[in-house]
């Protein structure tokens, strides 16, 4: 594995960054996850929209304009000769001084790893997860809009330590007014009576590239859907219910806070997505 920092490549073992760096010492910086299928990047052009984005909305200038980071983006895969894989972007503030001035930071630094992740084993998506219902509020769209996708998760972490201390491998978060948000790191779908429903951006979520593929999967496939608020009520009482993000794909629900999701197996739309998901991401 070779690790890009600030236009250099080093080993894993020796891929460091100053324990100044505000991206560590206060979470200050920006990221995103992408998907290598078949030797492409998926939505490449999509992801870089939306880091350059969560950077602007902290103030933070990149060292690299987009055809830069689009070439340094490339360039770490084809170094690390990876056909299938995920890659981790991350910009953080850069090193500067204790405390938290961001001014104190003369240059922001840029980190590509070009690697592998497997979130959830194989039998999750052949035979649906469980999820809880976290106690964990989502970042309120007053404080800091989740759409800013920073380095910063706590709030997250939090909410998948509960999920995991009840055994589940995810939660659903609310926001501040008691409506679905996300899931700790994914977007969440429910299916009623052929129809697809996900919360609007304006409920607290990360705007998904995952999410917004599914739309045009359900466009395909003649399958109607709503952004709209939804509340436990919905969850409970859906048909089929799944989980969408970049490193986990799209994931069947079978269980919400101990109610069983339709029939408590792979329903037949989420099925018909995971699979036209393949066939979109291959080559």
């Amino acid at each position: 594995m070779k690790i890009y920092i600030d236009g250099k490549y080093y080993d894993k073992d020796q891929a460091k960054i100053s324990v100044f760096d505000h991206g560590l010492l206060y979470g200050d910086g920006v990221f995103e996850g992408l998907r290598i299928y078949d030797g492409k990047i998926f939505k490449l052009k999509e992801h870089l929209i939306r880091l350059y984005q969560s950077a602007k909305a902290i103030l933070l200038d990149v060292s690299l304009n987009k055809k830069e980071m689009e070439k340094a983006v490339l360039d770490a895969v084809k170094m690390n000769e990876k056909n299938n894989g995920y890659i981790r972007l991350l910009v953080t503030r850069g090193e500067g001084s204790l405390g938290i001035d961001p001014g104190k930071c003369p240059h922001s630094s840029v980190i590509i790893i070009v690697g592998d992740i497997d979130v959830y084993p194989q039998e999750c998506y052949e035979k649906g997860i469980r999820i809880i219902t976290s106690s964990i509020r989502r970042s309120s769209v007053e404080s800091l809009d989740p759409r800013i996708k920073s380095l910063n998760y706590l709030n997250n972490i939090m909410a998948k330590i509960e999920a995991k201390q009840a055994g589940c491998l995810e939660a659903v978060m609310l926001n501040k007014d008691g409506m679905v948000a996300e899931c700790t790191g994914d977007n969440i779908f429910i299916i009623k009576n052929r129809i697809a429903y996900t919360p609007l951006v304006q409920n607290g979520i990360l705007e998904g590239i995952t999410r917004n593929t599914v739309f045009e999967l359900l466009n395909d496939t003649n399958i109607k859907f709503c952004e709209t608020s939804l509340s436990s009520y919905d969850l409970y009482n859906a048909d089929e219910c799944f989980l969408t993000g970049s490193a986990v794909e799209i994931i069947p629900v079978i269980m919400i806070d101990g109610r069983v999701i339709g029939d408590g197996t792979l329903g037949f739309y989420t099925k018909k997505l995971i699979k036209n998901f393949k066939l979109k991401t291959a080559g």
